[in-house]
């Protein structure tokens, strides 16, 4: 078959290239005990959508920095309580989507929580306040100032945030939560469980958000990561600060975060993805050491997994 990455037998074995900083963990408990500090403030708003054996919120929270953050709340009127929950996230600048797609899930007896991502394409407020590049990338926003300032560090805050949210509802049984994504959605979904260790469950397909250097290194800096590229050709164009650059984006790197799950993970994988290449899916899902799984898909690429959304559906069924 035809390569686009390392052979399969080299992928089961990489540990991916980018930076992990040295304060990482302090990092990420710092970054928590200021979530953990924030009052969610949360409010049930009924959407104009409704169906008869589910009810259907907008739901808002604020998470760190002030920020409002809005999702999708589907409640399930028959289901036994306390039943399963799901926490699901969108693809890279995307939303939450439509309600219809979220059914079957409540019909199963999940409640369903579907977080808008800060400053992409839903509801969900961005307050912004670092100094210098806004440009157009949520990668690299936050990297002329303070760690604590990146702005994906926010949402992976929000991500587990929400999951908490999901926890303390008095219909949902918190021992029965998972998360799920794909793309920007299944990094999230990684970095969730990663956050928040009561996740029981991990459906990540593609995920995003792994291994910054080796993507340089393919020169695949483009698409959904163009903003590596963006960053240097406006900022750093002699490279005089890459390893400084790639240091930092590795507090917002999931592979260094994938050791903290402790809930049990299947990921869905395409080794022709040209959008997200599949040696950092595998640098991310081969450090995680909780129980996982991985179902590869040798001739696809960055688009729909024939059968992955239904081996999603009875993985997260068996929670």
């Amino acid at each position: 078959m035809p390569l686009l990455d390392k052979p399969l037998e080299q992928l089961r074995s990489y540990e991916g290239i980018n930076p992990r900083p040295d304060d990482f963990d302090a990092y990420w408990e710092r970054a928590l005990t200021e979530m953990r500090n924030v009052s969610p403030d949360v409010e049930l708003v009924p959407s104009a959508f409704q169906v008869p054996f589910a009810e259907c919120f907008d739901l808002y929270f604020t998470g760190v920095r002030g920020a409002r953050i809005h999702a999708k709340y589907i409640r399930p009127r028959a289901a036994a309580e306390p039943h399963p929950a799901v926490v699901q996230f969108h693809g890279y600048t995307m939303h939450s989507g439509d309600w219809q797609d979220k059914l079957g899930y409540a019909a199963l007896g999940f409640s369903v929580f579907v977080m808008d991502c800060r400053g992409q394409g839903g509801r969900s407020e961005d307050t912004g306040g670092i100094k210098g590049n806004t440009h157009h990338g949520h990668i690299i926003r936050g990297l002329d100032d303070e760690p604590d300032l990146m702005l994906f560090r926010h949402i992976y805050l929000d991500s587990a945030e929400l999951a908490g949210i999901a926890m303390r509802m008095p219909e949902v049984d918190p021992q029965r939560v998972a998360a799920m994504g794909g793309s920007q959605g299944g990094g999230l979904a990684l970095a969730c469980a990663a956050l928040e260790p009561g996740i029981a469950r991990v459906a990540s397909t593609y995920p995003f958000l792994s291994d910054y250097r080796r993507v340089w290194e393919m020169d695949m800096a483009k698409d959904a990561y163009a903003e590596l590229r963006t960053y240097f050709r406006l900022f750093d164009p002699l490279h005089k600060r890459e390893e400084e650059v790639f240091t930092r984006l590795g507090y917002i790197d999931i592979q260094h975060l994938a050791p903290r799950i402790c809930g049990e993970v299947l990921m869905g994988v395409g080794l022709m993805d040209a959008i997200c290449p599949p040696s950092t899916q595998f640098a991310a899902f081969n450090k995680i050491k909780a129980p996982k799984q991985m179902d590869i898909y040798p001739d696809y690429g960055h688009e729909g997994l024939p059968g992955f959304p239904d081996r999603v559906l009875q993985f997260l069924s068996g929670i």
